[in-house]
């Protein structure tokens, strides 16, 4: 495909660290008055095309990193012809926290925060409304809807995802742009399982799992907030520990508004876990009807000592 009227491509620069936000220039010397097509011929994931605009020497492209290090392929056709220049994106390590979680993994843009929670409580709630037969086999405890709701949140919500999602409605919300599950160097296995800081061998020496109970979720994957209900956000995570039980740690996602029932009322939702030979339900309590239950030890309230108190998505601190 190239030739004489092939695109001449200058890339500055060709190496970026996969922060998620880093910025390369793509300059593309062209004849051609129309726009060319700029896409990568593998590992698409290592990086995106932000924007195409016209020069005085043809078109320059913006690509934006992921946080998927990885040689890739930066692809141009235009009339007919084609170039291509390798990219290269290099491995952030950084723990700026120190609490385990990876920085390529935060959040610390404000939509993508706002994106996280309105998928998540929606997905969360979402299933309360589902058909138990139509829900993800997986949801059998609190933890389990967590971990749903989680992994499903960071995904991109393309139709094909819609279709095997199997929700009763699908919202239109933009998806989180830094990354998308499971294109990130940990792959699958999402949940941080272990103390300690993050260090680049966490990543395949079993530091992070798929699969995480709701004590480890509190432990290494979240942090705490508050014991007062003043300071909670929609996304936040309720724990607490009862005295009994096989499964003595709990959890429950404070929703805040409904995006479903649209009255105004705000709302918990979450798995009773199985007991004995029933296998427990998802509930979905309004504010006022938790804070009055009838067994106290479930009342988010401070002198309630069975309540751990309202926890925070490391993912969702911000880079310092």
């Amino acid at each position: 495909m190239a030739g004489s009227n092939a695109p001449r491509l200058r890339l500055i620069p060709a190496e970026l660290p996969a922060d998620g936000y880093a910025i390369a220039t793509l300059a593309i010397d062209t004849p051609s008055s129309q726009p060319p097509r700029v896409f990568f011929a593998n590992n698409p994931h290592t990086a995106s095309v932000e924007q195409i605009t016209r020069t005085a020497t043809g078109w320059q492209a913006r690509l934006r990193a992921g946080i998927w290090p990885a040689r890739t392929t930066v692809a141009v056709t235009v009339s007919n012809t084609g170039a291509s220049v390798d990219l290269t994106t290099k491995l952030v390590p950084a723990d700026s926290q120190g609490d385990g979680t990876p920085d390529f993994l935060r959040l610390d843009d404000s939509r993508d925060q706002s994106a996280f929670r309105r998928w998540f409580t929606f997905l969360a709630e979402a299933q309360y409304f589902q058909q138990p037969a139509s829900r993800p086999a997986e949801i059998v405890d609190c933890a389990a809807l967590i971990r749903y709701a989680y992994r499903e949140a960071l995904r991109e919500h393309t139709g094909d995802w819609a279709a095997q999602a199997r929700l009763p409605l699908v919202p239109a919300f933009e998806s989180v742009a830094r990354y998308q599950y499971p294109f990130t160097p940990l792959g699958s296995a999402l949940f941080r399982v272990r103390d300690g800081s993050f260090r680049p061998s966490d990543i395949d020496d079993g530091a992070f799992a798929q699969f995480a109970d709701a004590q480890t979720l509190e432990r290494f994957n979240t942090h705490f907030v508050s014991r007062e209900l003043d300071r909670v956000l929609p996304g936040d995570l309720l724990f607490y520990r009862q005295d009994s039980g096989e499964m003595p740690f709990h959890s429950m996602i404070y929703l805040g508004e409904s995006q479903i029932a649209r009255d105004g009322a705000r709302y918990v939702v979450y798995h009773t876990g199985p007991q004995g030979g029933d296998p427990g339900e998802i509930r979905r309590l309004s504010m006022p009807e938790l804070l009055r239950f009838p067994e106290p030890q479930w009342r988010p309230v401070a002198p309630n000592r069975n309540f751990l108190g309202v926890y925070r998505w490391n993912i969702l601190r911000e880079v310092s």
